[in-house]
Order: C-alpha cells, then structure tokens, then sequence
C-alpha cells in the first residue's frame, strides 16, 4: 500500500542527531523512530521501535511502518551496518515510493587533507569510518540511485552537543581538551541539520548533500573563541599536530547548495554552542 502521506522512519532516533531530526519532523509527518538506548522514554513510546543493528531484523520494522522516507542515522558495528543498509536498499527496491536519506561523513575525504572538499569529488578515506562511509555510499548510489540522498556532515556542535558539553566539564575542572591547530574544518549544528533534512524530504530531492557551513575554521580557533564566549576561561589545552602542514577535514556545499535560510556560518555554530550561557547570565 502507497502510503497518502509521508511516514519517516527515523533509524537512531535516540541518539542525538536522530532524536533533533525527530523532534523537528514529528509535529509535520507521522514520524517513527529506532532505538537501542535502554532509556525508558524511548520504550515508553509507541512511535520508537527497539532494533539492535547487531542482530538485525530491519525488515519487520519496515514491514510494519510501511515508511515513504527513512532515514538512517545509525552506529554500531559496521559490517552490521552493511548488512542492514542493503536490506533497507532492497525494501526501497521493491517499494518505489519509498526513500532513503543516508547521513555520512566529512570522513569519506579524510584522505584528501590539502582542500576543502565538494559534493562532486571522489570520497578517499584513510580512516575506518571514513571507510565503511564510502561503501555505504557506494551501494546505495549504485542499487538506488533515484530513491537515495547522500547527506555528508561536518563536524557537529551547537547547545547541548556531546563536543560543548564535553568541554563545559573541561573548562569546570580544569581538564585537558584536545584542539588541533593544524586541522581546517567546516561546521555546524543538529538543529540546522534537521531544518534541512525537513526541506529536502519536503521537496523530494536526491543526489549528494553538503550540509555544512558556508566558511571553514581552524580547529583551535573555532574552540577558543567559544571558550571567550561562554565564560572567558579555558580548559587546559592539548595541542594535537596530526601533520606537519596544514589540512582540510572540511566539506562544502557547491552543486547542491540549499536556500540562503537554511545555511550555516562558523559565526552561526558559535552563537548556538553558546545559548545556555547566555541564558544563565540573563538569570
């Protein structure tokens, strides 16, 4: 049956890029989520289904959603992973309404450090998850090309995000964080992330999406200066020199940019990273 409206399927709903996804769709589609988190809010739910990518059985939850948008935000084991991707790549086969949206990875060029990356270069990666990004990407684009969105991320931060939280305690404590003064990279938050994902679903598109700032940022300055907004004081840094040179792990958008409001500036990233500060000051 040909679903009369979009039905999303969110895989890793309750990690904290899906669950942002989750929470901007499901007040505009009937919108499902996976978990694997034990959290009793996710059981609670009757939209959340438990799926463990390690054990499978992806099929009976897309049997029973019936989904014209899924949207695979999940983790775990990689070769698990694979496996699951081309049994989600099967199901969209032999249902032609449906699509899939597959959130990667700035990871896919981390074998390209000497520019910035666009939506047309070809991926090189030497890192594992840079990887088995690729062969996702690869299978995806080769067995449903017109039914898929390849949505490459940046490095993620924004309020609340596990990279500023991490370094709120590291600033409260006075412990080590790690910034890379040789690293360039592009940014942005899971708010916009979501915002855009809303907009591409809504205007049924595919192809290969850079969802990441419009400007690049070296790592350490993009992290100081949010240091200098949040309360002026600093954890202790550690200075990371992964090369002797300067290198990109930046994407950005060219051939498939979005409409200007739903892009992102570095400058955007740091006032977001900082909305609780700003708040706790006002009280």
């Amino acid at each position: 049956m040909i679903p009369q409206k979009h039905i999303v399927l969110i895989l890793g709903a309750s990690g904290f890029i899906g669950n942002n996804i989750y929470r901007e769709l499901c007040n505009y589609f009937d919108t499902y989520g996976t978990y694997f988190s034990q959290k009793k809010e996710f059981g609670d739910n009757h939209q959340f289904f438990h799926f463990d990518v390690s054990k499978g059985g992806i099929a009976e939850i897309l049997n029973t959603v019936n989904p014209s948008v899924i949207i695979s935000s999940l983790k775990g084991d990689y070769a698990a992973q694979l496996k699951t991707h081309r049994e989600i790549a099967q199901w969209v086969t032999e249902h032609h309404y449906a699509r899939l949206l597959f959130l990667s990875s700035a990871h896919v060029f981390d074998g390209r450090f000497n520019y910035p990356s666009y939506e047309k270069e070809v991926p090189k990666s030497d890192s594992k998850s840079g990887m088995f990004k690729i062969s996702v990407e690869r299978m995806l684009l080769e067995t449903i090309p017109a039914q898929t969105a390849i949505l490459r991320l940046p490095m993620i931060f924004g309020n609340n995000s596990p990279r500023i939280n991490e370094l709120r305690n590291a600033i409260k404590f006075k412990a080590n964080y790690e910034v890379f003064p040789n690293l360039i990279i592009s940014v942005t938050t899971a708010d916009k992330i979501a915002q855009q994902l809303h907009y591409i679903i809504a205007t049924n598109d595919d192809g290969i999406f850079h969802l990441a700032s419009d400007d690049v940022v070296h790592h350490n300055d993009f992290i100081t200066e949010i240091c200098e907004k949040i309360t002026g004081k600093f954890p202790i840094f550690k200075n990371v020199f992964n090369r002797n040179d300067e290198s990109y792990l930046a994407i950005l958008p060219k051939f498939k940019k979005l409409p200007s409001h739903y892009s992102i500036t570095v400058s955007d990233v740091i006032e977001n990273c900082i909305l609780d500060d700003i708040a706790t000051l006002r009280n």
